[in-house]
């Protein structure tokens, strides 16, 4: 299995980043992690194709996480003439909030028909969802964006690959962390602690709860990229655009 991060930014552009989006492929599934604005041109820089996409797995409902669900169906309608499904996993109200996006920002794309399933689930806290091999268990965490955020563990062929989304710090992280063998962890800020995102200290405060094989830190804001040089990278990696981890 392989992680691309197409994007680690965060909503702001710090660092010239692209915002969120993990790539991954399997022996079962290729999926995405989150869809930010940018993930079209994300994917194109690095060769990946968008028609590869089996099934998009959303956090939470911040344009920065799927804003760029619209461009992605345009290509897939337009350019990768498209006839397999789509499914897009997310919170609740992510199918209201996915067609009123597309028709702001691309009117009448989808009352004049596509040529592939377009399938939308919604999250239910802690309950397991298998999707085309892949095994997904959200866990609610804190983060307003006009329906229940949530962090994300990924079992897929033996391995686990977990995720925060966007949130402060919450108890149940840990249980979201343990024994991953990557455990993908926003980082928005070095010191300065915030309800709704986590920072370098209190990540690192709690570094032996997380229990984890791999912890790789993202969405930094610009205070946590300019205090890169303070990150401990004996328990850290610090994502970038265009990394690829093989797990």
């Amino acid at each position: 299995m392989q992680l691309t991060v197409v994007g680690c930014g965060d909503a702001f552009g710090a660092g010239n980043r692209l915002q969120t989006a993990y790539f991954v492929k399997s022996k079962a599934s290729t999926f995405l992690i989150d869809c930010g604005a940018t993930t079209l041109i994300g994917l194109q820089r690095l060769g990946l194709s968008p028609n590869d996409i089996d099934t998009v797995f959303v956090s939470h409902l911040h344009g920065d996480h799927i804003g760029g669900l619209p461009w992605l169906l345009i290509h897939a309608k337009y350019i990768g003439l498209r006839t397999r499904p789509l499914v897009v996993v997310g919170p609740e109200t992510i199918e209201e909030r996915f067609v009123t996006l597309t028709e702001a920002v691309y009117p009448g794309t989808l009352d004049s028909g596509i040529n592939f399933d377009l399938v939308f689930v919604e999250h239910e806290k802690r309950v397991p969802r298998e999707q085309d091999g892949v095994t997904v268990t959200p866990f609610e965490v804190y983060h307003p964006s006009g329906a229940p955020p949530y962090a994300m563990r990924f079992d897929i062929e033996g391995k686990v690959l977990s995720f925060t989304g966007d949130t402060g710090w919450v108890d149940v992280l840990p249980e979201v962390s343990r024994d991953a063998d990557l455990f993908i962890s926003e980082c928005f800020q070095y010191d300065h602690a915030m309800p709704m995102h986590l920072d370098y200290k209190t990540i690192d405060a709690n570094y032996e709860r997380f229990a984890a094989k791999r912890v790789l830190l993202t969405h930094m804001g610009q205070e946590m990229l300019d205090a890169r040089s303070e990150v401990d990278l004996t328990r850290y990696a610090l994502a970038e655009d265009g990394m690829i981890i093989d797990l």
